[in-house]
């Protein structure tokens, strides 16, 4: 029986990988690709993390094992419910459900690392999001996050498509942001991050890579 076409934004993120075996989480990864790219060292050593988006949790649950004390946020209750389900057994986590933006108004928080892999500052308009980011991360601390390598000319905010949205796509529009290195250094400085790096990690098979920034907050 087919399930019912969403009609929000998250419950388009319900149906994302609905059934999957809990991962080994053992290593830290930005491009979902095993065993490619940088891994934790890109965050520092920080004592405590925030993940916008994490999925199935698995970097999460990787950074609170090495003694991280980790808060995960998404707007997707499935998610967050698969993700308490999968790392129950780990201390110094938490999965929050919440939409990043809110939560980042809410929590007065400080965290030594902000971070994403494919997740909420790849689908949440970053003029929109990074002030907030900036209000709630340590001084001198490490914003970082990965998104697919965008194709030539689609850059800003593109339409998401998904089997589950076929021939609907009038009824829901999901977008994603995405930009070239230099336009994400440009909007990260603008909203006052420093030392930025962006630098495309190239796909083993050739196909398109990941993108991974990062960024310095004020000290």
């Amino acid at each position: 029986m087919t399930s019912a076409a969403p009609s929000t934004a998250s419950e388009y993120w319900d149906k994302y990988r609905p059934t999957c075996d809990r991962p080994a989480a053992d290593r830290f990864d930005w491009t979902g690709l095993q065993g490619t790219g940088p891994g934790a060292e890109v965050l520092g050593t920080p004592k405590t993390a925030l993940d916008l988006g994490p999925a199935e949790g698995e970097n999460a649950a990787f950074l609170a094992r090495s003694g991280v004390e980790v808060t995960a946020v998404d707007f997707s209750p499935v998610q967050i419910g698969r993700a308490r389900d999968f790392w129950h057994d780990i201390p110094n986590l938490e999965f929050v459900h919440a939409e990043a933006c809110a939560f980042l108004d809410q929590d007065v928080r400080l965290w030594d690392a902000i971070y994403s892999t494919w997740g909420a500052v790849w689908f949440t308009d970053p003029d929109e999001l990074f002030p907030h980011i900036s209000a709630r991360i340590a001084p001198g601390g490490i914003f970082a996050f990965s998104h697919r390598e965008p194709i030539v000319g689609q850059y800003g905010a593109q339409q998401m498509g998904g089997k589950w949205l076929e021939g609907r796509e009038t009824e829901l529009t999901v977008l994603r942001w995405q930009h070239t290195p230099e336009q994400w250094t440009d909007l990260l400085k603008r909203h006052g991050f420093t030392d930025v790096q962006a630098d495309v990690i190239p796909s083993p098979d050739a196909t398109l890579g990941t993108l991974l920034v990062t960024a310095k907050a004020a000290a």
